[in-house]
């Protein structure tokens, strides 16, 4: 099987190397590429690179992910996060490939706070939600056999993400104040990634499973739940922490102003992914734990 992988270096795609490696051989140009062209801010020269590869499966995990940026470039979120995925699944369809995309819970309001299902209204609040769904909408009307796989919350233990930035907070600061208004569930680039490659298997032997899910760790927290755990871990590990237990303040998402609304419920409901793919998601915790302790390393 010939897998293309676009987005391979970042920290979604660098896990799927891994994952994919052993159902086949693993195609990942980058925008440096000279020879396959893999720049989603030039959607059009994509659909060249499908066709030269003639791949059996089509993997994006590139996206434009920088939310209150994309708020300022509209036409450049559009052009990575809706019309290049339009392009891959077209091209997919066409010489009769597998696509496996990326959405997240971003094309929800974040209203309520009952877990969204994969037929839940949509309702982004912000471009990249509005370009994310624009891209579903592309690749579901394209035809092709898909995996959109949504999730929410994403890290991984290469380069940065909010655990990371927490601990150099705790470790400077007596006090911090964290968003506890906004709940979800952390959700590793690893399991995103080993997920992926499972639910592929299956869906190449059995296409009526194409289609949306919803993919997260089990549990739910809020940042502020989120920012304790990854400090109190820390501590525990013996790592200089200055912030005290008590000193990390609650506050609500208004407290932080940010060009683009995020959503407030961020849960997914994952039970048609766990019953189509007989999975089993782990506890959000269980999967921070590992970043955390690949990150702190040995003190």
């Amino acid at each position: 099987m010939r897998i293309l992988l676009f987005g391979g270096n970042g920290q979604v795609g660098w896990e799927l190397r891994r994952a994919l490696a052993p159902l086949g051989e693993v195609i990942a140009p980058d925008r440096r590429d000279a020879a396959l062209h893999a720049d989603f801010a030039q959607p059009q020269g994509l659909a060249a690179t499908v066709r030269a590869v003639a791949p059996d499966v089509v993997v994006n995990a590139a996206a434009h992910t920088a939310v209150d940026r994309a708020e300022s470039e509209p036409a450049l979120a559009q052009a990575i996060n809706a019309e290049a995925p339009g392009v891959l699944a077209r091209e997919a369809a066409a010489c009769g490939a597998w696509l496996v995309h990326y959405g997240t819970d971003y094309v929800f309001d974040g209203s309520g706070s009952r877990p969204w299902a994969e037929d839940s209204p949509t309702g982004p609040l912000s471009v990249y939600g509005r370009s994310k769904l624009a891209g579903e909408q592309a690749i579901r009307a394209s035809g092709c056999r898909h995996l959109v796989l949504r999730t929410s919350w994403v890290y991984a233990a290469r380069g940065g993400n909010f655990a990371k930035t927490m601990l150099r907070l705790a470790a400077e600061r007596e006090r911090l104040t964290v968003v506890d208004d906004q709940v979800g569930a952390p959700t590793g680039a690893e399991l995103l990634a080993d997920v992926a490659a499972q639910a592929l298997r299956s869906a190449r032997a059995r296409p009526e499973l194409s289609g949306t899910y919803h993919v997260a760790a089990a549990g739910e927290t809020s940042w502020h739940g989120y920012a304790r755990f990854v400090i109190e871990h820390a501590r525990a590990a013996g790592r200089p922490i200055r912030v005290a237990p008590d000193a990390i303040e609650p506050v609500p998402t208004s407290a932080f102003p940010t060009p683009a609304h995020r959503p407030a419920n961020s849960r997914l409901d994952t039970r048609r992914l766990r019953e189509a793919f007989d999975l089993v998601l782990p506890p959000w915790q269980q999967g921070v734990a590992r970043m955390l302790t690949e990150v702190l390393g040995t003190p």
